[in-house]
């Protein structure tokens, strides 16, 4: 299911495929479904932020509403499912038209890890988060990971070493987005690598189109 959701995102992102509507590949009620949609977070929503178009709600608004209540973050949740959550919270207002109803409140967040993570802890945590760094989000926790771009590169670097593609796309993501990248990086040329090497995985391709349609950066 989380393979299928991220297929049609990076297809949308890529302008391939039919027109996106997260209601035709995640539907209302199913459990698979919204738990599939919490997984990916605000890259369900990502092609929507295409043109900074706000899709109108209707059967979109109701299958992420329907997430957002059926796995909200407990009080033991992890830093990473707190910002995941907040990161779909987010994309919704920013993306969706939210009808009659308005959308709950972010929730707050700890940054305090960006400055406190040795480089690979660090490298890990941002990668689990590459939905964020779609434009707009989170800008925070931008700025912060702005103070720590040379340590995500060697994350980068590291991760591609390990092939550990997934983590390389989504760290390559985020440095897509923030400035200041060295570049003796090599990002285009290493996030191209990372696609080819990936053989099709789904959030891998989410992750490098991302980086592709809304910076520039790879492909």
């Amino acid at each position: 299911m989380i393979a299928d959701a991220a297929t049609g995102v990076a297809l949308a992102l890529r302008g391939e495929g039919d027109p996106y509507a997260v209601s035709r590949i995640l539907r209302q009620g199913d459990a698979a479904s919204l738990a599939a949609l919490r997984v990916l977070g605000a890259d369900a929503l990502a092609p929507y932020a295409l043109d900074h178009r706000v899709c109108p709600g209707g059967d979109d608004e109701m299958v992420v509403r329907q997430a957002l209540t059926a796995y909200p973050p407990g009080t033991d949740a992890s830093e990473v499912s707190v910002w995941s959550y907040r990161g779909l919270v987010e994309a919704s207002h920013s993306y969706l038209s939210g009808g009659a109803e308005p959308w709950p409140q972010p929730p707050q967040a700890a940054a305090g890890w960006v400055t406190a993570d040795p480089w690979p802890k660090l490298a890990h945590r941002v990668s689990q988060l590459a939905a964020l760094a779609l434009p707009g989000l989170a800008p925070g926790l931008a700025d912060d990971l702005a103070t720590r771009t040379d340590d995500l590169a060697r994350g980068f670097v590291r991760a591609v070493r390990r092939r550990d593609w997934l983590q390389a796309a989504g760290v390559g993501r985020w440095l897509s987005r923030l400035p200041k990248v060295p570049q003796t990086l090599g990002l285009d040329a290493g996030l191209a690598f990372v696609r080819q090497m990936s053989d099709g995985e789904p959030r891998v391709a989410v992750h490098v189109a991302a980086a592709h349609r809304f910076y520039g950066r790879g492909w």
